[in-house]
């Protein structure tokens, strides 16, 4: 039974739909040799189709990984969990001394995991679900979740595509979208290495590659790929991609990406009108790349905030301490 397993099997299994792990603790990144990658915090998310229901149950059974905040109730923490930050409750730097880990782990009801992944409200879990990740229980079962997540994929390509140039590496596409939910997080300011993005897309193609190959052939008219292109200056074989820039491509895009992003697009576009409306002027505009990116930027700044201030409470002060003070070390590591 791998760690994974061992772990999940101390918690509720009733109405979970999906369960992954991510992050530094487990899935490799520059700058983490072995002994550091076994201590880090393991990090997962459980996706549960009845929030009160689990969490009245994980309060029975580990009072000790909730604060205080467990005193009001499991309606309390419900309520808590989906009516503020991002739609997750996390509980903080939970020891399980047995196994010789530590876990920190999220809980977002399938509705809003489902809002975020389709509609990108809080590019929070989705964002982490446009990189590698550990599935645990997989949302196989599940016929809409699963198109959710495949679709989050596509969004990701997509957007991506529209803010890179015409043509461009493999380093340039990974960094691109592994940026997505990383570029507008004030985490980033304080809290998390400058080179974290890096560092993930370069112990991680092969990942991401296989990741993204399904979103690949779907987007087959509007990229291709030249696995035998030569390095500019020297005779190295290099794998380079080309896209349709066109008008009619950026349109393409732009009809399909999702629901928020649109909405923060209209705002930070200069033309006035409804999404509809606006499409073929933005399109054709110099400045488009810009425009998208600070429209995902917006998404990811505030909900980056407010899940973070969430989290205090449902961490504790101690908690919260502890963990604040072990990612400012990355703010400052190499």
């Amino acid at each position: 039974m791998t760690i994974y397993r061992q772990i999940i099997t101390r918690f509720p299994r009733g109405g979970i739909s999906y369960i992954f792990a991510y992050g530094s603790g487990v899935k490799q990144q520059l700058g983490y040799d072995q002994k550091e990658e076994k201590k880090n915090i393991i990090d997962l998310v459980f996706c549960v189709r009845d929030t009160l229901g689990w969490h009245a149950e994980n309060i029975a059974r580990h009072p000790q990984h909730y604060s205080a905040l467990r005193h009001l109730g499991a309606d309390y923490i419900k309520k808590y969990q989906e009516n503020f930050g991002a739609g997750v409750y996390c509980n903080t730097l939970v020891p399980l001394e047995d196994l010789g880990v530590t876990i920190k782990y999220g809980v977002v009801s399938r509705d809003d995991l489902l809002k975020d992944l389709q509609q990108w409200k809080y590019l929070y879990l989705a964002g982490r679900l446009h990189k590698p990740v550990q599935d645990i229980v997989p949302a196989t079962d599940d016929k809409v979740l699963t198109e959710a997540l495949s679709q989050n994929l596509v969004s990701a390509l997509q957007v991506a595509l529209l803010v890179l140039p015409e043509r461009f590496s493999t380093y340039q596409l990974l960094h691109a979208i592994c940026s997505l939910s990383y570029k507008g997080d004030f985490r980033m300011i304080f809290g998390e290495n400058k080179n974290k993005v890096h560092n993930i897309v370069q112990a991680q193609q092969e990942q991401f590659i296989e990741l993204y190959q399904p979103a690949l052939k779907q987007l087959a008219k509007y990229v291709a790929v030249d696995f035998k292109a030569r390095e500019l200056g020297t005779n190295r074989s290099v794998v380079q991609f080309e896209q349709d820039k066109s008008r009619l491509a950026n349109e393409y895009h732009l009809r399909r990406v999702p629901s928020r992003l649109k909405e923060c697009i209209i705002r930070n576009a200069a033309f006035r009108g409804s999404y509809a409306d606006i499409i073929e002027q933005l399109a054709v505009t110099d400045n488009l790349h810009d425009i998208v990116q600070m429209s995902v930027n917006d998404i990811v700044w505030r909900s980056s905030i407010t899940q973070s201030f969430k989290n205090i409470p449902s961490a504790g002060l101690f908690k919260s301490v502890v963990y604040s003070y072990r990612k400012a070390l990355k703010t400052f590591a190499n």
